[in-house]
């Protein structure tokens, strides 16, 4: 008898199944007996594995307007205005609204996320607010935090010690920032050491890498090269990369058979992005994505980050990593049914893979945490962006939504409108 069933869904693959639920994991699959103490049918609606965010600053989230608003819409300006706010905020105001945030991610079936945390100040209230956190959701939201130096790892008196403070107070990930260094020497030399900082502590590596539209900042060839040398792989990954948006292509063709010798993984945050870069063009105007088939193509490891939600860069944003993937889509052209497909497992299994997450998946043995849509396939759900009609997180359904369809009062038309449609395989 397994404590949940779910039945008759269909996999991001096509496939339909049951999934059968024991405590904490899947242990089985196929066409089960409806012996469970629970059934969950959803037959006809797409079953995913939970959503993965890669890249997202949640001691930032939710303070929009606060202390003021970002008048020039730029980085830049985002970084003075969080370099207010983050001396302002309470350890209790940054707990309240990551745990806020992380609700929303509950409901939206994103049940594990990245998140950097600002080591700038010597106080580190963002550090000791995101552990409470962390310790809140671990029930059911996997929560990595990355010790991120966000004004500099040298650039700041304190910023190297203050890094390593946070990773002695249990922080996961060494980050970093080397385009916002003083000098470019100093930005090597920054990758540099935190690179080895990984390594010694067998810790996972993400920086902040070439966020800017200069296309001289080549911090990522350091980064790969370090990332070989020292063996870290895919415990290594840099985010953002824009700069590669306006690199020469034959610097380009050298530099993407280096990243994939490497093994590190990219994350690109495409609303973020595509809405911060290119501010100081007139026309033609830049929209800073950086390289994501041509990466994939290489083999390197791309997902999508959300980065923002409601804070001094973004004013928008709901937690819906669809949102993320379908903005991707667009900008990156991927409108193949292949590509689509690729989209949605950008969210999901290649993001899991970025963050090391153990036993993810659906399949039996895995952590038995997944989404139910109101869609019929991975594409429509990118089409429709649907209610997350089940989440299920480490065996206990923590979120559910009734099927809301609109009513039509038309003479001669269907009752209702759902927009589901399918055709092959969209």
């Amino acid at each position: 008898m397994f404590d949940l069933l779910v039945k008759g869904g269909t996999l991001p693959d096509g496939r339909r199944t049951d999934i059968g639920i024991t405590g904490d994991r899947i242990t089985a699959m196929g066409d089960l007996p409806q012996n469970a103490a629970q059934i969950l049918d959803v037959t006809g609606d797409l079953v995913s594995p939970p959503f993965v965010d890669p890249h997202f600053h949640m001691d930032a989230t939710l303070s929009y307007g606060t202390p003021r608003l970002n008048a020039s819409g730029t980085l830049l300006e985002g970084i003075n205005l969080w370099g207010e706010l983050r001396d302002i905020a309470t350890v209790d105001d940054m707990i309240d609204r990551a745990v806020t945030y992380c609700d929303w991610a509950v409901s939206m079936g994103l049940l594990a996320i990245r998140s950097h945390v600002d080591t700038t100040p010597d106080h580190l209230r963002g550090v000791e607010a995101m552990l409470e956190v962390k310790r809140r959701v671990g029930p059911y939201l996997d929560l990595q935090l990355v010790a991120f130096p966000q004004d500099g790892f040298y650039r700041t008196k304190t910023g190297r010690e203050n890094l390593l403070r946070a990773l002695d107070m249990g922080v996961d990930v060494v980050g970093g920032i080397p385009h916002f260094e003083r000098t470019m020497a100093d930005g090597t030399a920054s990758v540099l050491e935190l690179a080895q900082i990984a390594a010694d502590r067998g810790l996972m590596l993400d920086l902040h890498c070439d966020e800017t539209d200069d296309p001289h900042s080549r911090h990522v060839e350091t980064l790969a090269s370090a990332v070989h040398r020292l063996g870290l792989g895919g415990r290594a990954a840099g985010s953002h990369l824009t700069s590669m948006h306006s690199m020469d292509n034959y610097y380009v063709s050298k530099l993407l058979p280096l990243i994939a010798e490497s093994g590190m993984c990219a994350i690109p945050n495409p609303l973020i992005n595509i809405t911060l870069q290119g501010r100081h063009d007139n026309f033609p105007k830049r929209r800073g994505l950086t390289r994501v088939k041509e990466m994939q193509a290489h083999g390197i490891t791309v997902g999508w980050g959300q980065d923002c939600v409601m804070d001094p860069w973004y004013s928008l944003g709901t937690a819906d990593m669809l949102d993320v993937a379908f903005m991707g889509l667009h900008v990156a052209q991927m409108t193949s049914p292949q590509d689509m497909a690729r989209c949605f497992d950008m969210v999901t299994t290649q993001n899991a893979k970025i963050m090391n997450l153990p036993d993810y998946g659906l399949h039996v043995g895995a952590t038995a945490s997944l989404a139910v849509l109101d869609a019929g396939g991975a594409v429509e759900a990118l089409r429709l962006r649907p209610d997350r009609l089940f989440v299920v997180s480490k065996g206990n359904l923590v979120a559910q939504k009734s099927r809301n369809d609109t009513q039509l009062i038309l003479s001669g038309r269907p009752a209702s409108v759902r927009r589901r449609h399918h055709t092959g395989q969209l």
